[in-house]
């Protein structure tokens, strides 16, 4: 028997009997997994924190860089930079929980107290409609939907207003927290003042012990890996911020005691990709037509046109051009991360679908060459 058709059927043969290994033993594998996830938590978060910063840090740095070039203290822009980078995130987060959180608690507030009158309204124009329509229905008690929204309103208004202690009670251990978050922390600091130390030393590790035809790839899927998942991370928390903080200032004529609560609820559905426009529209009108039909038509309006011009004015020129996907391709991998993991593969699908696409792109027109413009 030839030689190489004998490794390559022994080669299948080894395959299959790992791949029926691993499928028979999925649970242990998973055990396993789950304990080197939890071994290697606090790095694992470092590293997300260090790649949340890393923009920021890389745009203090450059600042820094240019105000200190010819003087001897040019050698501290890097910690300064991380520094700023992470007075800037603190600020942030005081900033939300002394600002935005008592205004959306208040919002909350406003609103489970006038939920009765809200529901007794939204009855009466049913029931009107029903008798207009000349429907022999039966008329509709919602008073079992006033029960229900209260008290799904009250918990989340209750975890809004203790949401410090809360964090600390939902731990499985203070102590245990303290010690990942402090980890976490230094190894986010360590990445981020090391970044390019860090770097060289990966590619030379893989140079070493990967071969040339192997290494140059793994090196550019890992960079256009980064700079996908850099992208969108920043494209849609600035998308959020943006589109929140316009829909909050616009509902200040509408319906001024829920500007904050609406503000949230759209920006926050912002972060979900192509299906988080919808809901926070939806969730939004909602809300509003419980309190004003008209004000709900008002608002519906409102958002419609300032999608329209914060997707082809603002977010183009504050973010640059889009990832290049598809949009049957976004949906699509919304959908099948969505059924996969949850919220995590919603939020994560897009960037990876975006990576793959792109290889393959990449490798169709190295095969083919590039597709005919005619």
């Amino acid at each position: 028997m030839d030689k190489k058709l004998f490794r390559s059927i022994l080669l299948i043969i080894t395959y299959a009997v790992l791949l029926v290994m691993v499928l028979a033993r999925l649970d242990v594998i998973g055990g396993v997994l789950g304990t080197l996830l939890a071994v290697f938590k606090p790095l694992i978060i470092g590293f997300c924190l260090a790649f949340i910063l890393n923009r920021p840090c890389q745009f203090f740095y450059r600042l820094y860089s240019r105000g200190l070039d010819k003087t001897p203290a040019r050698g501290a822009a890097r910690p300064l930079a991380v520094l700023t980078a992470y007075l800037a995130l603190i600020l942030l987060i005081v900033a939300l929980f002394s600002f935005v959180l008592p205004k959306l608690v208040e919002s909350i507030q406003t609103f489970v107290l006038n939920l009765g009158g809200y529901i007794t309204n939204a009855q009466n124009s049913i029931n009107h409609l029903l008798e207009y329509l000349h429907l022999d229905i039966k008329q509709l008690d919602l008073s079992s939907l006033n029960t229900t929204l209260e008290g799904v309103l009250k918990n989340a208004l209750n975890i809004l207003s203790n949401l410090g202690p809360r964090l600390v009670e939902f731990t499985t251990g203070l102590v245990s927290i303290l010690i990942t978050g402090v980890l976490a922390l230094v190894f986010s600091i360590y990445m981020l003042s090391g970044r390019d130390k860090l770097l060289g030393q990966c590619r030379r590790l893989l140079q070493a012990y990967v071969p040339a035809k192997v290494s140059g790839p793994i090196s550019d899927v890992v960079s256009l890996t980064a700079a996908t998942f850099t992208k969108f991370v920043t494209g849609q928390c600035i998308e959020a911020c943006i589109l929140g903080s316009l829909c909050t200032i616009g509902m200040l004529f509408i319906q001024p005691d829920y500007a904050p609560l609406i503000g949230v609820t759209v920006g926050a559905a912002a972060l979900i990709p192509v299906a988080g426009a919808y809901i926070g529209a939806i969730v939004s009108a909602i809300l509003l037509l419980m309190v004003s039909p008209l004000k709900a038509l008002i608002f519906v309006i409102f958002l419609i046109i300032l999608q329209q011009v914060e997707g082809s004015v603002i977010y183009p020129r504050v973010v640059g051009t889009s990832l290049g996907l598809p949009g049957i391709w976004v949906l699509a991998a919304v959908t099948v991360g969505g059924s996969l993991l949850g919220l995590v593969g919603v939020l994560i699908s897009v960037p990876i679908a975006s990576v793959i696409y792109t290889l393959l792109r990449r490798d169709i027109h190295k095969r083919l060459g590039p597709p005919d413009q005619a």
